[in-house]
């Protein structure tokens, strides 16, 4: 790799200006391979270079709070909509960003693929119904298509807890939740009574709640309290993720970002958990729900005002 000119003059500069110095400017710009007018012109724009570092260092210090907001990880857009929810809304374009974080060494976390398989297989059931969804996930709006799904969470070396969840897949708005240390289906059932407890004003008839064929949900109980519900029932194809897409990544974002390293008992890792899962909902903006959190983008989407003021239409602007 070849030294940049910069430092090539970097060092020239502090060679003449050693008090035994010897050399010309000439003879060490020759012997570098640099023209002596590239020298001159870099040793007069000096200070518009120590103005320039100094407002990356600025620029970059918001981006490292914004980045640590809540104590997070980020990617460069997770940074740039979090700046727009600081008041006043700070607008610093994707480039700028992505720059500063690869010249002061902040890493974006990194998506990683699950090594482990999918909790469980679907037990062969009478009971499976229909894939009403089929990958219609923001078709038909808000509270019109829920996902609901397992994942298990590995803490303390060996150990395992179990969380359910329940997504609005037009919002991205994790609506119910439960976390247990049993696969027992009663921890299910739990996560649709929260979510009947908190929402089922806003449920209707066209309603769906789409899962896969786990035996949770093909469970007698589980059905019923879906039916009881007025909701509808719907189940991906066996073995397929896709059809549960959102929710699969949900999972995945999740993981990568809480930390539960340290944790040694189910209520350490449930703390941790509630943690994330009201700052998923109330601080943590998305790229495609219009720079939103989830929860705003609901009520936005339920009264048409935008919540981001002076920003609806304002463009990126190159670095």
């Amino acid at each position: 790799m070849s030294t940049p000119e910069s430092a090539k003059y970097q060092i020239i500069r502090e060679m003449t200006t050693r008090d035994n110095n010897l050399m010309n400017i000439k003879w060490l710009c020759e012997a570098a391979g640099v023209s002596r007018s590239g020298y001159y012109n870099w040793i007069a724009h000096e200070d518009a270079r120590h103005a320039r570092e100094d407002c990356d260092r600025a620029d970059f210090a918001l981006i490292l709070a914004a980045y640590n907001f809540r104590g997070y990880a980020k990617g460069a857009r997770s940074i740039y909509m979090r700046l727009l929810h600081q008041v006043p809304p700070i607008v610093m374009n994707l480039k700028k960003i992505r720059r500063l974080m690869g010249k002061y060494g902040l890493r974006c976390p990194i998506r990683k693929a699950n090594p482990y398989r999918r909790m469980a297989k679907a037990l062969k059931t009478s009971n499976v119904a229909p894939n009403l969804l089929n990958r219609e996930f923001r078709e038909h709006g808000e509270r019109k298509v829920l996902l609901t799904d397992i994942t298990y969470i590995l803490y303390g070396g060996s150990q395992r807890c179990y969380m359910s969840t329940i997504l609005d897949a037009y919002t991205k708005e994790l609506l119910a939740y439960m976390l247990s240390e049993s696969l027992a289906v009663d921890f299910v059932l739990l996560t649709v009574e929260l979510l009947l407890r908190e929402h089922a004003i806003s449920l209707n008839a066209e309603t769906l709640i789409n899962s896969d064929q786990g035996f949770h949900y093909t469970s007698y109980r589980f059905i019923q309290i879906v039916k009881d519900a007025n909701l509808r029932q719907s189940m991906s194809r066996r073995a397929n993720c896709w059809d549960n897409a959102p929710q699969e990544s949900f999972y995945g974002h999740m993981k990568d970002e809480i930390d539960i390293s340290e944790c040694i008992s189910f209520p350490e890792v449930k703390a941790i958990v509630d943690d994330w899962a009201d700052y998923y909902n109330n601080d943590r903006p998305q790229w495609g729900l219009a720079m939103l959190t989830p929860n705003e983008y609901y009520q936005y989407v339920c009264t048409g005002v935008y919540p981001l003021k002076d920003i609806e239409h304002r463009k990126t602007k190159t670095d």
